[in-house]
């Protein structure tokens, strides 16, 4: 299996910590049957992307796991301002391996309309979009037309493994298994922090998918489209996604799921991965973005 978001690089963001929990998130994975991990250091306002600290760091990790893991560099990908002219400037250099597929993170207090032109802009810059953990968005859980729209505009879409059988509450749990029902999946990922929480466990969401949906299915998700993302290679045929032409794809009723998210249940210094609300105001953003 690949392993495309894991936050597997030390001292960058809020992922492992220290050279020793790197390795040990690393021959755990490999213990899970994952052979190769893209390493996603966040990009953000609260984790800048330092390029050389990130690359320093990688080198030693890939030297350190030789014959264990494979390992790629990407990042975590925050939609802001200053990132996405970055991204613009220095086509695909946020991407996997720079070879297009770019993992998108949103903010988690809301996603406004015009996040849709900065897609646009990206994939115009030859970028092939990934959105990460939508099940997890308040904002999509209340209305999940945002993937619909997504995917409809060509983006693909990551799901958090571990969502699957519950582990990042009710509510995400739900949409989760409702987008792999639809196959409005592409990826299942770990989004593995740290090993006390949110370990990099993909083998479990595998049977399980293998179970649900199919093994050709479960193949498609954690080895087939996380391999044609690392090598950039043409995008594989996928199954068509149901419903996805209906203008109100399928109904989704947050209210019946308790407000209760991983965030709530952990100490602060324990709580890593949920996407920081946006520093500026939206106004400044797309002021800066599209002189308006």
């Amino acid at each position: 299996m690949i392993d495309i978001h894991q936050h597997l690089i030390y001292g960058v963001d809020d992922g492992a910590k220290d050279l020793e929990e790197s390795l040990a998130m690393a021959y755990e994975a490999a213990n899970e049957g994952i052979t190769h991990i893209v390493c996603t250091p966040h990009a953000s306002d609260r984790y800048p992307y330092k390029t050389e600290l990130i690359e320093t760091r990688l080198a030693e990790l890939r030297e350190r796991l030789d014959g264990v893991v494979g390992l790629s560099l990407a990042c975590d990908f925050h939609l802001s301002a200053d990132n996405i002219f970055a991204a613009l400037a220095n086509p695909l250099r946020y991407s996997i391996d720079g070879r297009g597929y770019l993992l998108v993170e949103f903010p988690n207090v809301s996603i406004a309309p015009q996040y849709a032109d900065a897609l646009f802009r990206l994939q115009s810059a030859g970028y092939t979009v990934i959105v990460t953990h939508p099940e997890r968005y308040p904002a999509v859980q209340v209305n999940p037309q945002l993937i619909a729209d997504w995917l409809r505009t060509g983006c693909l879409i990551q799901i958090t493994a571990c969502a699957l059988y519950g582990r990042m509450g009710p509510a995400a749990e739900a949409l989760a298994n409702e987008l792999l029902d639809r196959n409005w999946v592409h990826f299942l990922a770990t989004d593995a922090h740290r090993m006390k929480w949110r370990p990099p466990h993909l083998r479990k969401a595998y049977e399980y998918v293998s179970a649900r949906a199919g093994e050709e299915t479960a193949q498609r998700l954690c080895v087939t489209n996380p391999l044609a993302a690392v090598e950039g290679a043409p995008w594989p045929g996928q199954p068509v996604p149901l419903g996805l032409e209906n203008h109100k794809p399928f109904a989704f009723d947050v209210r019946r799921y308790p407000r209760k998210s991983p965030r709530t249940q952990l100490p602060e210094d324990e709580y890593q991965g949920w996407p920081d609300p946006p520093r500026s105001g939206l106004r400044g953003l797309w002021d800066r973005l599209f002189a308006r």
